[in-house]
């Protein structure tokens, strides 16, 4: 924007409204559209950039009043055009602000030396007293969060991305606090060292220190009353609402963190919800929720998980009802690195996605549900393979991303069968198998590790492993038909052990690439690193492809995938499903013959059960 000096008559109506200037030569104005009648009881030091003064504001919905400047005191300020600021208490110290601001009735806002931003705070989750794990940034996603967290041992690696984040941050930093356009900021009492982003809106908070809020016009941020936030960041279209206590925290996409919820030294990534309890060196991975008051998430690593009590715990218990919420899905780590379980009383479950482990060491049995009965541990494996609840949850998640397009840093694939789920799938077959081979089929029951397995569940877990396996390769023999890349694949990346960082579906050899790129230097930006992450998710069907065309070669004992193999395994993909789904049929009906259903519920349930047929194609 171009400025010009002050005219005489213009700094003759300043005075006669009642305000004043430290130097009226510092004092710089817009060219066009300026307008000094619209200034009341103003005061400026130092260096002043004023912008256009012509157009209404919009203060509440159906009422408006002319831009302008009233009851203020403004130091070294730019404040761009059509802009209404009144009611400081205090002052305005060191800003830039944008077009079509609101600011009214607040204490103080201000730029001091030294100031972060909240950008390149080093924060330790998973340990609360440990050493640092995790370097917020405005771009961290949940891949890169939980990539370091999981690397930052080596040293090499740590100091490397620490590297990065720093010319990253030493790039886009500001010199001092910014507003962007269309921020509305009321009755709050103070913001110090905050970069406010278009169109946010703060109505009643007490403070927001060291902060950066990443809002954008298609997924604005809202901060509301008695909100405190220091050295935290916070992601495009979230919401921080009623009395919530964050330092050092990182909030992505689409958040919603309310009702006197606390937190230190978290993070929180994609459409994670969190209100009335606290979290403590957390890693909230995307689909996180949390919303009891007694709950405390502390040291652990969650995604797709609904923190409780009791039989809230995991909410597979909750079926066809209206208080479904979630469930433990991709697993919630440990500190340790184990994964926890939920040794309680009789019908309190423990429901894993990914693993399901009393300690590191113990190998994986997915999708089972452990019962606790008096002294002794009941293991249930793969039972919730055929659950009501799983079949909900396969469905409602991809509804549940509230982001926009355009807005989706973190990366979530939604596949509940992948290279990751079903090699674990696999190894839980080839242990239950081992079992019985071990022990034989007269038995009532065996035991694995510290858990006992009834027969029959042992029958019925090889039973449902393999409906499951079926059921994915089928599915991605499908489409590999219809996306054109049937036969034998072109690559030979995802063969192995695949991995799940945190929403994104990868194999192990593409994240040792990254390290020795990243260490060596071949990834030369934050940026990179990041659009590595992004391409191994675009690549993802590729890699999907190379490892299930060798799955299927070992599971169907074959050397390749003829017409009549691909025939055979899309009669078993079609028989598969339809088991599970007549399976899952039966699940309802025990629910709804228990009376805790609806019977509109439950016909409705069961009327969108009959259209599986309809995707068998």
């Amino acid at each position: 924007m171009e400025y010009r000096a002050l005219t005489e008559e213009e700094i003759i109506v300043f005075e006669n409204n009642n305000c004043w200037a430290e130097d009226w030569n510092r004092v710089k104005v817009a060219v066009e559209g300026f307008f000094p009648k619209f200034f009341h009881r103003v005061m400026f030091y130092g260096d002043i950039r004023l912008g256009s003064f012509e157009k209404n504001v919009e203060v509440t919905k159906g009422f408006v009043k002319h831009s302008g400047i009233n009851d203020a005191t403004l130091r070294n300020v730019i404040v761009g055009n059509d802009c209404l600021i009144e009611k400081i208490g205090n002052y305005i110290n060191n800003y830039t602000i944008g077009n079509d601001c609101l600011i009214t009735n607040i204490s103080v806002m201000e730029t001091t030396e030294g100031a972060t931003f909240g950008e390149g705070n080093l924060i330790s989750v998973l340990n609360e007293v440990g050493d640092g794990n995790m370097i917020l940034f405005h771009d961290l996603n949940s891949q890169l969060a939980a990539f370091m967290v999981k690397h930052f041992g080596d040293k090499d690696l740590k100091n490397a991305i620490r590297r990065l984040i720093s010319e990253e941050i030493a790039r886009t930093n500001p010199e001092r606090g910014t507003l962007g356009n269309g921020v509305k900021i009321v009755n709050t009492k103070e913001i110090t060292n905050t970069i406010i982003q278009d169109d946010c809106e703060i109505s009643g908070a007490s403070r927001l220190s060291d902060c950066t809020i990443l809002s954008t016009g298609k997924a604005s941020v809202y901060i509301g009353t008695g909100v405190i936030c220091e050295n935290t960041i916070i992601s495009d279209g979230s919401s921080i609402i009623n009395s919530v206590k964050m330092q050092d925290c990182f909030v992505g996409e689409a958040c919603q963190i309310a009702n006197g919820f606390t937190a230190s030294q978290s993070v929180f990534f994609a459409n994670s919800f969190m209100a009335n309890g606290e979290a403590c060196a957390a890693f909230c991975g995307p689909f996180s929720a949390s919303h009891h008051k007694s709950s405390l998430l502390i040291g652990g690593m969650y995604s797709f998980y609904n923190a409780g009590s009791g039989t809230n715990f995991s909410n597979h218990a909750y079926k066809m009802g209206p208080m479904h919420w979630g469930v433990l899905e991709r697993g919630t780590k440990t500190a340790s690195g184990g994964y926890i379980l939920m040794p309680a009383t009789i019908g309190t479950f423990s429901v894993c996605f990914g693993k399901l482990m009393h300690h590191p060491n113990t190998q994986a049995l997915p999708f089972s549900y452990l019962i606790a009965g008096g002294d002794t541990m009941f293991l249930v494996p793969g039972r919730n393979i055929t659950t009501v609840g799983l079949y909900r949850d396969i469905r409602k998640w991809p509804k549940r991303d509230m982001r926009p397009q355009d807005s989706q840093k973190s990366i979530v694939n939604f596949d509940w069968l992948s290279p990751f789920s079903v090699g674990e799938i696999l190894r839980g077959k080839k242990i239950l198998e081992n079992l019985r081979l071990a022990s034989g089929d007269n038995v009532s029951t065996y035991n694995y590790h510290e858990y006992v397995i009834n027969a029959s569940s042992l029958r019925k877990g090889i039973k449902y492993y393999d409906i499951a396996l079926r059921i994915y390769m089928g599915a991605v023999l499908k489409r590999a038909h219809k996306q054109g890349f049937f036969g034998k694949p072109e690559t030979e990346i995802g063969l192995g052990k695949w991995n799940d960082l945190s929403g994104l579906l990868l194999p192990e050899s593409e994240e040792q690439r990254m390290i020795a790129d990243i260490k060596s230097g071949s990834l030369e930006t934050i940026q990179d690193v990041l659009e590595r992450f992004a391409e191994i998710n675009r690549n993802y069907r590729r890699y999907q492809w190379a490892w299930t065309y060798r799955m299927i070669l070992d599971y169907y004992g074959i050397q390749e995938i003829t017409e009549v193999d691909s025939d055979r395994i899309k009669h078993d993909y079609i028989e598969a499903r339809r088991a599970w789904i007549a399976e899952i049929k039966k699940d309802a009906e025990k629910e709804f013959d228990m009376g805790d259903v609806d019977e509109e519920v439950f016909r409705d349930f069961v009327d969108k059960l009959d259209h599986e047929i309809d995707f068998e194609e």
